[in-house]
């Protein structure tokens, strides 16, 4: 089929074939350009920039450059601005990653002929050292760019982390200084420091709204208070336990801020047992919540169970918890009694004794509540079905895993699902494995 389609387009006609209904059969594809047969006649160089630069959008980079080089006026549209607004650098080793690196030759070039149209653009590297210096010394080259958007995205640790101090932090000052626009800047898990920060605010006080730091363990409390007092705009935060003070969120609460949208909090025991969490005020939590009534209060917690002391002890406002280790019976009661505001809730492990006490009280005072997940807990069938009759059609997420039931006189797991399914209004049965 494929030779006879070939021999149709060069002229030989099927047999039993008019010439008059393959005259009128090409004139349909022809007749948009006064050709009769677009595949010899047509001049695919004399497309309009607009066309041409539509074409190449659904294009991948590398078959946008393969495209560039049919003709002069495709190599023009291969460089305007519009195409170089948005870029993601990938940096690798190829003897230990499985990404595909930006090739040099490309680099070289977006540098010298468009750093400046530049302005979404992220660094993916891998875990090797030597990638995440190529990042730094591309960064440092850009002292023409107008960026907004700013990602640096490690797939496996340490990478950043490991580059010098001093090489990371002049990279980010080209950027920081010579933008004046960034809006969006996301670099968790990188040796970003005090000094870089106050870079950061000097040059985009005005235009900030995003900041992603996660795991930065050379900012300090006064650091990120620093952009909190000159960023008036910020909306969405992200950033480790350590750095939260009260400080931060009474600066966060001022009149001159917008409201937050967004504060994701990450509690990480780096040295589990050595390491004592401090305790925000009420009054803090308080003061944020009047000012941004609205505000999302995401907590991951990485602790083990004797480090939750210093939380939920008081009322507070967080609306999105999820522990990525066991957490105990007690703390789970905590957050039945002191977290209102919650949204959603994520247990991955709790221990062998009965929750049904715990999720019947955070049914009862989480009036929010739409979205639940419980991993390595136990919850007999009978306790289960009051939480959920109790929560009813707002449960929008319910993930549990099947082995997490426990079959009581009263339900089988078979019942189970039936009856579950009628008080959310929607089929329901147990997970086979972890959703989250």
């Amino acid at each position: 089929m494929k030779r006879a389609g070939q021999k149709l387009v060069a002229g030989t006609e099927a047999p039993g074939t008019s010439r008059t209904s393959k005259k009128q059969k090409t004139s349909l594809y022809g007749s948009g350009f006064g050709e009769s047969d677009p595949c010899t006649s047509m001049d695919w160089g004399s497309l309009p920039h607009h066309v041409i630069l539509r074409v190449f959008q659904f294009l991948t980079l590398v078959d946008r450059a393969r495209a560039s080089s049919v003709c002069r006026r495709w190599n023009e549209v291969f460089h305007i601005p519009d195409l170089w607004r948005r870029f993601e650098f990938e940096l690798s080793q190829p003897a230990t990653s499985y990404l595909k690196s930006t090739h040099p030759d490309l680099i070289q070039q977006i540098i010298k002929r468009h750093a400046d149209h530049l302005q979404y653009v992220s660094f993916k590297v891998d875990s090797s050292t030597e990638s995440a210096e190529a990042a730094c010394d591309i960064l440092s080259q850009l002292v023409n760019c107008s960026i907004k958007t700013l990602g640096l995205i490690s797939t496996a640790k340490p990478s950043f982390m490991n580059v010098s101090k001093a090489h990371f932090a002049s990279a980010l000052t080209v950027v920081f200084v010579n933008s004046k626009s960034l809006s969006s800047i996301k670099i968790d898990d990188t040796p970003l420091d005090d000094p870089s920060l106050k870079v950061l605010v000097a040059n985009n006080s005005d235009t900030l709204k995003l900041l992603k730091m996660s795991s930065c363990p050379h900012v300090s409390p006064a650091g990120i208070l620093c952009v909190a007092d000159q960023c008036h705009g910020l909306k969405e935060l992200a950033l480790n336990y350590y750095i939260l003070s009260d400080e931060l969120l009474l600066a966060l609460s001022s009149e001159k801020h917008v409201d937050l949208e967004h504060l994701r909090i990450d509690v990480v025991s780096e040295n589990p047992g050595q390491v004592q969490f401090h305790t925000i005020k009420k009054q803090s939590w308080d003061a944020l919540v009047k000012h941004s009534p609205k505000v999302n209060i995401v907590m991951y917690f990485f602790l083990y169970e004797d480090e939750f002391d210093a939380f939920f002890r008081e009322e507070t406002p967080v609306t999105h918890l999820y522990f990525g280790r066991a957490v105990s019976k007690a703390m789970l009661g905590r957050i039945g009694m002191n977290c209102p505001r919650l949204i959603e809730l994520v247990v991955c492990a709790n221990g062998l004794q009965p929750l049904d006490d715990e999720l019947i009280q955070i049914a009862e005072r989480c009036k929010n509540l739409t979205a639940m997940g419980l991993g390595e807990c136990e919850v007999t069938c009978r306790g289960f079905i009051e939480f959920v009759k109790m929560c009813g059609g707002r449960l929008t997420q319910l993930s549990i895993m099947e082995e997490v039931l426990i079959p009581d006189s009263d339900y089988s797991l078979d019942r189970l699902h039936l009856e579950v399914s009628k008080h959310l209004g929607r089929m329901w049965f147990p997970d086979m494995m972890p959703t989250w």
